[in-house]
């Protein structure tokens, strides 16, 4: 891949399996957020699907499109926007009901500082989206955040690891998850709540802030000395194809790649592919925030981008000085402050 316009397309490749999906699926798909990261190539992913499989259906996106051209964009994917600030509840009773729900509004990076915001968005809105769409199906955003740090032999925190999460943010993500399990008992709403941890496309992620620091000479901390990571592609397919998973009581499953991920190896991979030697300071850790992914991998399948694929693209990536956001993980902290 040598241009954004190659990776977007590669992002929004739709399976098999999501074509079938999404014709059981009944209804229209909103995504609340869609502004983020992973909501963009989210939205073209699910019109591409959606045309692929000559279904009728309209894919909605809910953003503050404050700044930029996303909205036009997205316009011209044909994804319907709305321009509205869900904090205000005006604005929020305002939109349309929509039989299916992708709410990946929240907030992380500045959590430090800004306690308050985080919260009022990671824990107050859900309950007011959720009394919204009571009628809806919802597939609800969280993170692998909400786990403590756990053995790196142990492969990782499954669903049935008590959440203790370190720090605000994760906190107020469970938060975010424990108020929306209440309104999908209180109303009987079918939810599926996604705690992802980490996806990655050739613009930002960890793969991509280790290669950078490789080729820049810049000293890697590997105290975290172990990650899972998923392509984005893949992470946008579970999204979609969850609303056909999603129950009352709420569905809990972790998402990401199937490897406890090694970070010295990664690096000397990367180092191989860059010709540089890594500087790797620090030793790794005994404990990680890891997250254990087979329940997803049973219901969904395996990822269909391996980790060494990904090492590929990145490398490659890096090399020409492809486009990147500046947009860190801070994967490498261990204190739960963002």
């Amino acid at each position: 891949m040598n241009t954004i316009e190659e990776l977007e397309m590669r992002l929004a490749e739709p399976s098999d399996e999501l074509l079938d999906d999404l014709s059981r699926l009944d209804g229209d798909i909103m995504l609340l957020g869609v502004g983020g990261k992973m909501g963009p190539s989210m939205a073209r992913l699910a019109m591409n699907a959606i045309a692929k499989a000559g279904l009728n259906k309209k894919v909605i996106g809910v953003s503050r499109f404050s700044s930029g051209t996303l909205k036009q964009e997205l316009e011209e994917m044909g994804v319907e926007t709305i321009s509205a600030d869900l904090l205000d509840d005006e604005q929020l009773q305002a939109l349309p009901e929509v039989k299916n729900i992708i709410f990946m509004a929240g907030n992380k990076f500045g959590t430090t500082g800004n306690e308050h915001f985080t919260w009022a968005m990671n824990a107050y809105l859900p309950g007011r989206v959720a009394e919204k769409f009571k009628n809806s199906r919802m597939v609800v955003f969280s993170t692998g955040n909400v786990y403590p740090l756990t053995p790196v032999g142990a492969g990782g925190a499954a669903e049935e690891v008590t959440p203790n999460a370190n720090g605000e943010y994760g906190q107020s993500c469970l938060g975010r998850e424990r108020v929306f399990e209440h309104f999908s008992h209180k109303y009987q709403i079918p939810m599926f709540i996604y705690r992802l941890n980490y996806a990655i496309d050739l613009r930002y992620g960890v793969l991509l802030e280790l290669a950078k620091s490789i080729q820049d000479g810049t000293p890697i901390d590997i105290s975290m000395g172990h990650a899972n990571v998923i392509w984005q592609g893949d992470a946008n397919e579970i999204a979609l194809r969850a609303l056909r998973v999603c129950r009352s009581p709420a569905v809990t499953m972790n998402v990401t790649g199937p490897e406890t991920l090694s970070l010295r190896w990664v690096a000397e991979e990367f180092g191989r592919r860059l010709g540089v030697e890594p500087v790797l300071v620090g030793e790794e850790a005994s404990t990680a925030l890891l997250s254990n992914a087979s329940k997803a991998m049973q219901t969904f399948g395996y990822p269909k981008v391996s980790v060494l694929q990904m090492i590929d693209w990145i490398s490659d990536w890096v090399l020409q000085d492809g486009a990147t956001w500046n947009k860190p993980t801070h994967f490498q902290q261990r204190e739960g402050k963002y």
